[in-house]
């Protein structure tokens, strides 16, 4: 049962499946509750994370989204269950770990990691585009340093325990989000009373979802970046056709239950503004492709006993909270008065933004085997 199971989600129809059910629940999240057209965002739901532990004091986004902590768990139990969970590390992970800091904010910039970025053009969220535009620009960046030699070098072997800090980490936190655990007055956990951290599916919907899209992420390698590399450096299109798969499922979801709003302005949770959408993107990209893997990815391989991905979504959480300690991240589009304001970043997040890019710059030629 085991192999053939492996064969389907290893075939093309397989991925195409998984990527549907991917799409399918995390437009189902957006009718129980969760933001519109982030039925799932890795980025924003780790920030939202942060923001309940109090690592943030930004009101409107701080919940402990339970989705996060699931999705690793049900990597960590299919890689259990087929015999996939191997403790390793020690490839690079201060590197990792910088790469996620800068991967969190190219994603605030956008407002919206590559899942999200999916299902807001399955939402009609042209803006998107722009985001998928900055995202191939990164792509064909990080290639060309692919193609020199560029490596974070191999993680090596570790003890089982090693492996298992961050899904028991995970547990604790469903455990806590479940029991809606108060140290003190005014203490953590933090709920928002409105905007979009105060829009939440049910606890044991959203706890569901995240195992099931954990199981199907890990069994399929669902990965946005990657199927973007292997794209551009093997033209095979196996992995993107299950990001194809995902939006086509998100896409129907939204049509059936009248979500779908085309355009540019005004889009739930997003900014309108095009240089900083396309740069914060081309950042964000560059830094998943060069940690190896978008941040849906680095849940999984997290769970699956990779302590330098765990590392790097450390650092994506530690992002989280010091864009919004330091105004890095993006605000949304909003209509004041009658005439739309666009949103988009502040002084300080532009500059981060650009600091950000020459460093992932830097790091891919410092790792590249090739000087040619």
């Amino acid at each position: 049962m085991r192999e053939r199971l492996t064969l389907f989600f290893a075939s093309r129809y397989g991925t195409i499946t998984a990527g549907a059910l991917i799409g399918v629940t995390a437009a189902l999240l957006q009718s129980a509750g969760n933001p519109p057209n982030m039925g799932i965002c890795i980025a924003c739901f780790e920030r939202d994370l942060v923001g309940a532990l109090g690592l943030h004091r930004a009101a409107p986004v701080q919940y402990l989204r339970p989705e996060i902590p699931a999705l690793l768990l049900g990597s960590f139990l299919a890689a259990l269950l087929f015999g996939e969970f191997r403790a390793r590390s020690g490839s690079a992970p201060l590197v990792r770990f910088v790469l996620g800091f800068f991967a969190m904010v190219g994603a605030l910039a956008f407002l919206g990691c590559p899942w999200r970025a999916c299902l807001r053009l399955a939402g009609g969220d042209l803006n998107a585009v722009v985001g998928f535009a900055g995202l191939a620009v990164a792509m064909v960046i990080a290639a060309s340093f692919f193609r020199r030699g560029y490596t974070l070098e191999r993680a090596g072997k570790n003890r089982s325990a090693a492996g298992l800090v961050l899904p028991i980490g995970a547990l604790l936190l469903l455990v806590l989000v479940s029991v809606k655990l108060r140290v003190s007055p005014g203490g953590a956990l933090f709920f928002s009373r409105d905007g979009p951290g105060s829009q939440r599916a049910p606890i044991v919907f959203s706890c569901l979802a995240g195992l099931l899209i954990g199981a199907l992420a890990q069994r399929t390698r669902f990965c946005t970046i990657g199927a973007l590399r292997d794209l551009f450096l093997m033209r095979d299109n196996h992995l993107l056709s299950g990001v194809a798969g995902l939006i086509a499922a998100a896409f129907a979801v939204n049509i059936i239950a009248g979500r779908f709003s085309p355009g540019f302005v005004l889009q739930p949770i997003a900014h309108s503004n095009f240089l900083w959408n396309f740069l914060g993107m081309v950042l964000a990209g560059l830094a998943f492709a060069l940690a190896g893997g978008c941040p849906g990815r680095q849940l999984i391989l997290a769970g699956e006993g990779d302590g330098d991905s765990a590392l790097f979504v450390l650092g994506m959480c530690a992002g989280g909270a010091l864009a919004h300690n330091f105004a890095l991240a993006a605000v949304p589009d909003k209509l004041v008065e009658g005439a739309v304001h666009t949103g988009g970043l502040a002084v300080p997040g532009r500059v981060v933004v650009v600091a950000g890019i020459i460093v992932c710059l830097v790091i891919a030629l410092a790792f590249r085997e090739k000087f040619s």
